[in-house]
């Protein structure tokens, strides 16, 4: 099968196209053929090397696609369902080994495409805004990369949930984009401090890490939550939590979706909560640009060059 995948970690340039043996499937594993993969920040953790794996690394943690065959004491998905996962190593490429636990079944009206974009991210904005920090009518929260993928569906869900929203984006283009899925104010940090217009925050999301941090826990009212969930920028330096006692007794914490996402009761919550939202048109995705599996390397730059505003795909069958 073609794969994307690397056998010595570093820059893009060590991404391959190449054939690899096909996997099958083990006990509690169903084989999947994918059909789009997405692509996230965490494919690019891997490729550096940030998250340690043995070689080759086969790329790609979210995909969609048909299951072609289950493993033993697989009972909740069979050959020919359409299926949707996420924290799943293997996506890019053409077929991969899924714990079956983790597999939902695409809704009939949601294609390939739209399932693939939406389970990582999707999931991701679900726990952030359900779970780490529950919002509720009337709270305030910033986010930060808000005419990104997951930025995009946080917004919608803090504004589903009765929050007002303040955003933070590089340009005048994803601006408006901000505005249009719902922001209420919009800053855009290359031309102004946003630390000035966003202040009393009940939490604040921040997926860009090392040159928004600091400044983002100066925007949070006593005893607010700053939720660091991604490292865009680079990861945040080491600091004394005394900081967080002078800053008014705040909370800090470092979520991941593995940790929001421990069972098959949790992950089906999440997952079909954000597929039916979709279905209904309550929740809207914004696919940038779909690549095809061979030009994975191109998706890589693109999204480390932030010159992306949604979600980026890969289409591998």
């Amino acid at each position: 099968m073609k794969a994307v995948f690397v056998e010595q970690t570093g820059g893009v340039e060590n991404l391959k196209y190449a054939d690899l043996p096909k996997p099958s499937a083990g006990p509690g594993q169903a084989l999947v053929k994918i059909v789009t993969s997405g692509v996230n920040y965490i494919d690019v953790y891997f490729r550096k090397g940030v998250y340690p794996a043995p070689p080759p690394i086969v790329l790609g943690s979210e995909g969609a696609g048909t299951v072609e065959a289950v493993g033993p004491d697989v009972t909740n998905v069979a050959s020919g369902d359409r299926v949707a996962y996420a924290m799943a190593r293997g996506s890019y490429a053409e077929y991969a080994v899924v714990p079956a636990w983790q597999l939902v079944k695409i809704p009939p009206s949601v294609d390939f495409q739209t399932a693939a974009a939406a389970m990582l991210q999707g999931m991701t904005a679900h726990y952030l805004t359900h779970s780490t920090y529950p919002l509720k009518p009337g709270d305030s929260c910033l986010i930060h990369a808000a005419a990104g993928g997951t930025g995009r569906l946080i917004v919608q869900m803090a504004k589903m949930l009765g929050a007002r929203v303040v955003a933070t984006v590089g340009t005048e283009e994803k601006a408006e984009q901000a505005k249009e899925t719902g922001a209420d104010e919009v800053i855009i940090y290359t031309k102004e401090d946003f630390t000035a217009k966003a202040k009393g925050m009940h939490v604040v999301y921040d997926s860009v890490g090392q040159s928004t941090f600091m400044k983002s826990l100066d925007c949070l009212r006593p005893r607010g939550m700053m939720v660091s969930f991604g490292n865009a920028s680079g990861p945040v330096a080491d600091f004394a939590p005394l900081i967080l006692s002078q800053k008014g007794s705040l909370y800090l914490t470092r979520p991941s979706l593995a940790n929001y996402s421990t069972t098959a009761e949790e992950l089906d919550w999440r997952a079909n909560d954000v597929l039916s939202w979709i279905a209904q048109g309550k929740l809207k995705l914004h696919i940038h640009k779909v690549y095809p599996l061979a030009d994975a390397a191109e998706a890589h730059r693109d999204l480390e060059g932030r010159k992306t505003t949604g979600k980026l795909l890969l289409s591998v069958g």
